[in-house]
């Protein structure tokens, strides 16, 4: 099922808003259970927990910034 174009931008904003926050601090928290690595191995590990949240949402997240394909052509 395609989404719309408003319904993906919407849902990305509320992903960006309310699910990356909280992806933050259960991400670390979870490094937080186990005694603090070196600060390189730590730099690693939030850079890969960094991409991988939006791993799943890549496809809600193509072309928000683009003008809306749906809409009827403007006459400027």
């Amino acid at each position: 099922m395609a989404l719309r174009y408003k319904t993906r931008k919407r849902l990305a904003f509320l992903i960006l808003i309310v699910g990356l926050p909280l992806y933050v601090v259960v991400a670390v928290s979870v490094v937080n259970l186990f005694d603090r690595p070196p600060i390189w191995l730590e730099f690693v590990i939030y850079a890969a927990l960094g991409i991988l949240w939006v791993l799943p949402f890549k496809s809600i997240f193509r072309g928000v910034g683009q003008p809306d394909p749906d809409a009827p052509p403007r006459d400027d």
